[in-house]
Order: structure tokens, then C-alpha cells, then sequence
């Protein structure tokens, strides 16, 4: 089990309700709920965050994914097991949780744009960039405890 480093939810509760706040709003979106915990889950591979790994990729077993789709997640561009639409946004998630290797391009924008409307596209932007902020929390603080 890895030990709780800061509790900065405790430790700053008005800007954990903030987040939390947020966090419920994403939730409340058109796109299917197991699209939504594969783009959780592999920003939160990319960034390293243990907790969220473990939370979203059982909550993606709720949503109806396969242990092979999971485990697939960090290869998904070498695998059949993904549609288009789930391949743009593991891409659009990709690159924008990868912002230090330069702004998402218009190539990869446009490939989601493709598959998703504005207000998906937009829904799933808040997506990515809710799951990132949490990333960053547990990464860094290690708040909560791994069960």
C-alpha cells in the first residue's frame, strides 16, 4: 500500500469542494460513460497516477470493459480492439496530457473532431483536463491511499 504523502483535500477543503465541484459538472455529458474511464485511465498512465489507474480502470469494468481493452490501453494504436471514435480520443487524450511536448496539433484536433460534435468535443475536453488536474493532485500529494 503506498502511504498518503499530503493530505491536501483535508488540507485545503474549499479548494477540494471546488474541484469535486467540477469534477461532478464533467460528469454530466452526452459521451458513453466507458469512453469517458479509458480516457481517465490512460491520462492517468501517462501522468503516473496510481490511484487514478486503480479507481478508473474499475470503473471502466463497470461501464462494460474487457480486461483485454485495459490492458491493451497503453499500446491502444497497435491493437484492433478499438473503434475510431475511441482511437481519436485516446489520441486527443494523448496529446493533451502530453502539453510539454508542444500544443495539441490540428492534425490530432481535427481526427476528433471528426468523430465526435462540438458538444462531445467539448465534453470530452473537460474530460481530459478534469482527470489531468486530479492527476497532478495524486502524483504529486499522494492523498489517498491505494486499498
Amino acid at each position: 500500500m503506498t502511504s498518503v504523502r499530503l493530505r491536501v483535500d483535508e488540507l485545503a477543503p474549499h479548494i477540494n469542494r471546488a474541484l469535486n465541484s467540477l469534477d461532478a459538472a464533467s460528469r454530466k455529458v452526452s459521451l458513453e460513460p466507458a469512453l469517458l474511464e479509458l480516457v481517465r485511465a490512460r491520462a492517468s498512465q501517462l501522468n503516473g497516477c496510481a490511484y487514478c489507474v486503480d479507481l478508473h480502470t474499475r470503473d471502466a469494468r463497470k461501464a462494460g470493459e474487457t480486461e483485454q481493452r485495459l490492458y491493451a490501453l497503453p499500446v491502444w494504436r497497435e491493437t484492433p480492439f478499438f473503434t475510431d471514435r475511441e482511437r481519436a480520443a485516446l489520441e486527443l487524450t494523448e496529446a493533451a496530457t502530453r502539453l510539454t511536448e508542444g500544443p495539441v496539433g490540428d492534425e490530432v484536433f481535427d481526427r476528433a473532431a471528426a468523430e465526435f460534435t462540438e458538444v462531445e468535443l467539448a465534453e470530452l475536453i473537460w474530460t481530459i483536463t478534469v482527470i489531468n488536474a486530479w492527476n497532478r493532485l495524486g502524483a504529486t500529494a499522494r492523498p489517498w491511499p491505494l486499498d
